[in-house]
């Protein structure tokens, strides 16, 4: 296969899954190695920013998926109406953020964090799927464990969890420092 047709090959698996694909299984399904398919995804994702295409090709984790033009995202919605956007609130975003950025977390580390009990917002990143369950600490109670999963990274448009934006560290030691006052 040329290399034109393994973009074409890649475009229409990914088309037709619909959802994030695992790329090692994909390289593997195309008998490609892992530099091969690198290439390919590479020229693919470049095409469709290059022609300004309606979709575009995005990378979390391990896997790859299709997903909209962000220019486009207006004409989606229209078309779509009425289009319900179920948004996070201040509470559930603050406990999202303690778990992404000091994960694996307990429950109890992230109501030390916040000063308040975080009961709803765990089991509402619970039932969305942007957190799950990493395992348990080893300590007295063995108490519940919580990641970050993938669809948190596609959500988010993230590739890894080194994505994620930096502190400085002015802005870290000042938050210690503030925790150390109260």
């Amino acid at each position: 296969m040329d290399f034109r047709q393994l973009c074409a090959a890649v475009e229409a698996i990914l088309y037709v899954a619909g959802e994030p694909v695992n790329a090692e299984a994909l390289a593997h399904a195309l008998n490609l190695t892992r530099q091969e398919f690198e290439s390919v995804i590479d020229q693919l994702q470049e095409s469709l920013v290059v022609e300004g295409r309606g979709i575009r090709l995005n990378r979390h984790g391990g896997e790859i998926q299709f997903s909209i033009n962000p220019d486009c995202a207006k004409y989606v919605e229209m078309f779509l109406q009425p289009v319900k956007k179920q948004t996070l609130s201040q509470a559930v975003l603050e406990t999202l953020s303690i778990i992404a950025y000091r994960q694996p977390v307990t429950r109890a580390d992230i109501e030390a964090i916040r000063g308040v009990k975080c009961d709803y917002s765990v089991q509402l990143l619970l039932t969305r799927g942007l957190i799950e369950e990493k395992g348990r600490r080893e300590t007295l109670g063995r108490p519940i464990l919580y990641g970050t999963t993938d669809k948190f990274l596609n959500h988010f448009g993230l590739e890894g969890l080194s994505d994620l934006p930096g502190f400085g560290e002015d802005a870290a030691q000042g938050a210690g420092e503030e925790e150390l006052k109260v």
